[in-house]
């Protein structure tokens, strides 16, 4: 990730501007490097980026839990032990979606239903 003072070092050499130039071009380049953010993450909320990042976890804990399953079935696997791991986390990554799915879904219900 680039950082405000790569677009700054990107104008060319500083030492011919002056501290309000400095400044000025300092702000720019954060402006710019905002809207970059802003422009890739339009329209996710935070829940939405929590939700999206529990995904990746299953799909992330799912692959590694095939992975090991794979390693054992080729006898690839030097401790048995990490089987049961993989398997665990898996679990766990699945429940915790579940769960997040469940009283999300539960906070809409109620709000659908209160008087306004």
């Amino acid at each position: 990730m680039s950082t405000a003072f790569d677009g700054i070092t990107a104008l060319g050499s500083l030492s011919g501007l002056t501290a309000a130039q400095r400044m000025e071009a300092l702000a720019q380049a954060q402006a710019a490097q905002k809207g970059e953010a802003a422009a890739e993450k339009a329209g996710e909320s935070a829940f939405g980026s929590i939700f999206n990042s529990l995904i990746q976890n299953v799909k992330d804990t799912d692959a590694e839990f095939t992975h090991a399953q794979y390693l054992l079935a080729t006898g690839q696997l030097d401790n048995p032990a990490q089987i049961g791991i993989a398997a665990y986390k898996n679990e766990i990554a699945v429940d915790l979606l579940i769960q997040l799915r469940n009283r999300a879904l539960d906070a809409y219900n109620e709000l659908k239903n209160m008087n306004v």
